[in-house]
């Protein structure tokens, strides 16, 4: 079989058979991961494809690019206090938890606070993502919103420091190299609007992405991996929404999500194939159920307390809110496999984290009745946040009877 062939026929699969599987409510991007380790089973390191990998990289990068646009720094500023607040419990429970596997798991001090962002940090860029079809309402979208960028910001700066710490010298010119970028990228979005874009119209986009993978490319380079410079790009074309407004526009936006919609399926496809064999075992699974019920409770409560006691939300919203934030499959995933690679995470570990993810990512589809997946025409041919669920609607228009048709006199068909 020719490779044309089979490229075809992974294209065909990845964006078809997750989609058809969605009616059973299995996320798209759990099916494109267990596509992946099916295809490590059959067909061994041939799966390790240049092609795909850097499918996968165009994928997670386009990802947190997009992810960067959704941050609105006046609505962060909107909630400051209580996002704060959250902060603060999060970094309280990433030292917990880093330390307690430190202390009971006998890893480095490095691989355990990477094991506590893989448990605790949830996947913003899926998140955004299902919004509109988890039944949330406005406050309750707001919140979820701006909890998990927050969350996802403060996890990328641990992330950043714990992989440079051992290294004071890498440590400093990374962070250099973070400033300099800092510095840059705003100022090479200028310079392309200046020069570029007015004798390019409708080139915003193209021009956007190619940044961000650069962005991207950098802090791979750096040793932190590609989402870092992703985000960081994308948050700066947000913040230069007002100097360039067609750089962040809704238009690119919504352009950029249907990008992330082709290429994320490589990613998780890629991730599934990167699974050791040796962390399909037994012991593994039960690890990542043991990890699953001890957890998936823990967080989901932590919000849910921090909600009702701390700032007197209902019940019910209080625990949309918390089951919406449980997802964690993109950091989970990322950090599973830098832990399994530089670390020398043990096939037990590498194994449980990756169910422990799968089980969490499950919980918002099960739970709340709606499919977990990117879907690039959510805004419009979907489902709206607040409303019934499409099987609810469904229900209630074959229950309902039939409306009469309108009267017509027979003067008033003689006048028309």
């Amino acid at each position: 079989m020719s490779n044309e062939l089979i490229y075809l026929l992974l294209i065909f699969g990845l964006l078809v058979i997750p989609r058809a599987l969605q009616r059973f409510k299995l996320p798209a991007p759990i099916t494109c991961l267990a596509l992946g380790l099916a295809a490590m089973l059959v067909y061994g390191d041939r799966t390790h494809d240049p092609v795909v990998a850097l499918l996968s990289t165009l994928g997670i990068s386009s990802l947190f690019l997009f992810a960067g646009l959704e941050v609105d720094v006046p609505a962060l500023r909107k909630g400051l206090g209580r996002l704060l607040v959250h902060l603060l419990v999060r970094t309280l429970a990433l030292v917990a938890l880093a330390w307690l596997t430190w202390r009971y798991a006998g890893f480095g001090w490095q691989a355990s606070a990477l094991v506590a962002l893989a448990l605790l940090t949830p996947s913003t860029g899926f998140i955004l993502d299902t919004l509109e079809r988890l039944g949330l309402d406005p406050e309750e979208r707001f919140w979820v919103t701006n909890k998990a960028i927050a969350g996802e910001l403060l996890a990328l700066l641990a992330l950043f420091v714990v992989l440079q710490a051992t290294d004071p010298v890498q440590l400093g010119i990374s962070s250099l190299t973070m400033v300099a970028m800092l510095v840059g990228l705003p100022l090479l979005f200028v310079a392309l609007g200046r020069w570029v874009v007015p004798h390019a119209p409708g080139s915003e986009f193209s021009l956007l992405v190619m940044v961000g993978l650069v962005a991207a490319f950098i802090t791979y380079k750096l040793g932190v991996y590609y989402l870092v410079g992703a985000f960081v790009a994308g948050l700066v074309a947000r913040m230069l929404r007002l100097r360039m407004p067609l750089l962040a526009s809704d238009d690119n936006i919504h352009a950029l999500r249907l990008f992330a919609t082709f290429f994320v399926p490589f990613y998780f496809f890629h991730a599934g194939t990167g699974i050791s064999r040796d962390a399909l075992t037994w012991e593994a699974a039960g690890l990542g159920v043991v990890l699953t019920l001890v957890m998936v409770p823990i967080r989901i409560g932590g919000v849910w307390i921090q909600r009702r006691l701390m700032f007197g939300e209902e019940r019910g919203s209080s625990l949309k809110v918390a089951v919406s934030l449980a997802p964690t499959l993109v950091f989970t995933l990322v950090l599973a496999s830098i832990l399994h690679t530089r670390f020398d995470l043990p096939g037990v570990w590498f194994g449980g984290l990756i169910l422990y993810t799968t089980l969490n990512t499950l919980l918002p589809s099960l739970v709340l009745r709606a499919p977990f997946n990117v879907d690039p025409l959510a805004g419009g041919g979907g489902w709206k946040a607040g409303s019934s669920h499409p099987e609810d609607q469904l229900e209630a228009e074959e229950a309902a009877p039939a409306a009469p048709r309108p009267e017509v006199s027979d003067a008033g068909a003689r006048g028309a």
